[in-house]
């Protein structure tokens, strides 16, 4: 094996075996005193994950919390919030400067970091092509079509070669707003030599190319202009390209624009400020909406993915405080459900047709494109820039799993398949697995960062499935019991399958188990406690068929 001096390393500590959470590390030198830069630092939904009570999830960094003093920056690809969404969160464990294009740090200048209590993160634009030297590696942004403006690949040269860190992108030589992706800046790296490319895995299973911006933005022009009543869009807020395509599109046949949801007001700034939406006439606030004539009305609002506070769950639920719509007026849903968002945003598509409204999805009209690369994409990346090794990334392992056999039918010498925590050798020689590290997930319950081994997650799983049933116990020193145990049922049906009321059976249980219990082990409130709660558990189950989590308080008088 070659020796574990002077390397060039790889580290994903999120977005490798899952949709989200994207951070990536490289490092350079020796084992004991490497230099790292970082790549992203992103949150994921935590909705599929079965979690109550639990919606964001941050990549545990703990690997790089303990380096640190050597840790040079973090490098910020594009403003989604899956690759900046930690930055807020997690800047303070790791007070790297964060580098990111003006829209980028705009954006998380405006949604992140000005919340209360938001860290002074040090952040540094940087241009767009630009290169900068940061201790041993040379990094350049090369810019790529996506779903936001600024997307951007990182070319990162060190002395051991060149590696190329793709982010998301896809080919579009129509993007709407912000770049395409240049064949020519590409075949530029593979002619200079690529040790290894890092490699967005999202469409890897549908076959062909994607769809540009610009047939989208044709779709909504027609779809806009033929509607006799209101128009109202959801999409995805951050992505500037539709929400360009929709003004276009209301502009030519004589509708005033509407933005509805704080998210989607703090883009439109931001994309304003950096000359996206030059050319357009303001937006209305949603104060407008119902002094304007039904047939003049479009509506941009947030909520694609079913979130139940955005603005379109609670027009769904006829509860927003300025919009409503009626029967005849017609929903465009210009995005895709993420996965795990499905029911919720099928929830709101029914409310609204309960409603008498007409919803458009990408099922029926092509009101909605990915921002991330098909097969024929791929071939093309890869004949481009010619790797000797590749890592696919930014997948679940299905994703990882069939690029890797793509990679390897493109001719890659060499695909090496990592998940969060693999710490992979780039160089010097044959790009291999030489360690894990730890990696993970942190949750945010409400102002809280706990980690996956906290033990309110197992118990919240617990008590969203059975229920919880809580007891109180009087008893003196010479274990007399007092009155009457208070008994209180939480998440349980209110009968068993014979009839009998739960509470009764609780209560029966406490009762019976205290009267078979010795005056000297009722002064022992461990005993008491345990016992009861066996015993109720026991009871319910033979009566209901679950064991519920058991609270059993002995007072000693």
């Amino acid at each position: 094996m070659t020796s574990r001096q002077d390397e060039l390393v790889f580290v994903p500590l999120g977005g490798v075996g899952e949709i989200g959470m994207n951070a990536a590390l490289y490092g350079i030198g020796p084992e004991k005193s490497r230099k790292w830069i970082m790549v992203d630092l992103g949150m994921g939904f935590a909705g599929e994950e079965g979690l109550p009570g639990i919606e964001l999830m941050f990549p545990d960094l703990t690997f790089i919390e303990e380096r640190k003093q050597d840790l040079l920056g973090i490098f910020i690809t594009h403003a989604h919030e899956d690759h900046i969404g930690a930055v807020s969160e997690l800047w303070s464990k790791l007070k790297a400067p964060v580098y990111a294009t003006r829209f980028a740090k705009q954006l998380l200048e405006t949604r992140r970091l000005s919340e209360p209590g938001a860290p002074k993160v040090v952040l540094k634009e940087i241009k767009i092509g630009q290169r900068l030297q940061i201790g041993p590696f040379e990094i350049e942004y090369v810019p790529v079509a996506h779903s936001i403006p600024e997307s951007n690949a990182v070319a990162i040269r060190t002395e051991h070669g060149l590696v190329l860190h793709t982010g998301d992108w896809k080919l579009d030589d129509t993007p709407v707003a912000g770049a395409s992706t240049s064949p020519e800046a590409f075949k530029a790296l593979g002619d200079e030599g690529i040790v290894a490319l890092i490699c967005d895995s999202t469409n890897i299973m549908r076959e062909g190319r994607s769809h540009s911006e610009a047939e989208v933005s044709a779709t909504l022009k027609r779809l806009i202009a033929e509607a006799p009543h209101r128009v109202a869009v959801t999409t995805f807020a951050s992505n500037v390209a539709r929400i360009r395509a929709v003004a276009e599109a209301a502009q030519a046949c004589g509708r005033e624009v509407l933005a509805v949801g704080r998210a989607m007001d703090r883009v439109i700034d931001v994309a304003r400020e950096c000359g996206y939406l030059d050319g357009l006439p303001d937006f209305r606030s949603a104060d407008s909406y119902h002094h304007l004539p039904r047939e003049k009305v479009v509506c941009l609002l947030t909520g694609s993915q079913g979130e139940d506070r955005a603005a379109m769950a609670r027009v769904s639920r006829d509860d927003h405080p300025a919009v409503s719509l009626t029967a005849g007026d017609r929903v465009i849903f210009s995005s895709r459900a993420i996965p795990g968002n499905e029911r919720a945003v099928g929830a709101i598509v029914n409310d609204l047709i309960e409603m008498g409204i007409e919803i458009i999805t990408d099922r029926t009209e092509l009101v909605h494109v990915s921002g991330h690369p098909r097969r024929d994409e791929m071939a093309a990346m890869y004949a481009w820039t010619r790797p000797k090794a590749a890592i696919p990334v930014h997948g679940e392992a299905l994703h990882l799993d069939e690029h890797a056999r793509f990679a390897r039918a493109q001719g890659v010498e060499t695909v090496v398949k990592a998940r969060n925590g693999t710490l992979i050798r780039l160089a010097p020689g044959k790009p291999e697995i030489i360690e894990h590290v730890r990696a993970g997930r942190l949750y945010k319950d409400a102002n809280v960062l706990i980690d996956a081994k906290d033990r309110a997650i197992p118990e919240r799983r617990k008590l969203s499935q059975a229920g919880v049933v809580s007891v109180a116990i009087a008893i003196d020193n010479r274990g007399t019991v007092l009155g009457t145990p208070a008994v209180d049922i939480m998440g349980l049906p209110n009968k068993g399958r014979g009839g009998e009321a739960l509470i009764d059976t609780v209560a029966e249980t406490v009762s019976r188990t205290l009267s078979g219990l010795s005056p000297g082990k009722r002064r022992d409130s461990e005993a008491v406690e345990n016992a009861v709660d066996r015993a109720i558990r026991s009871a319910l189950n033979d009566v209901w068929g679950k064991k519920p989590a058991c609270h059993v308080q002995v007072v000693e008088v």
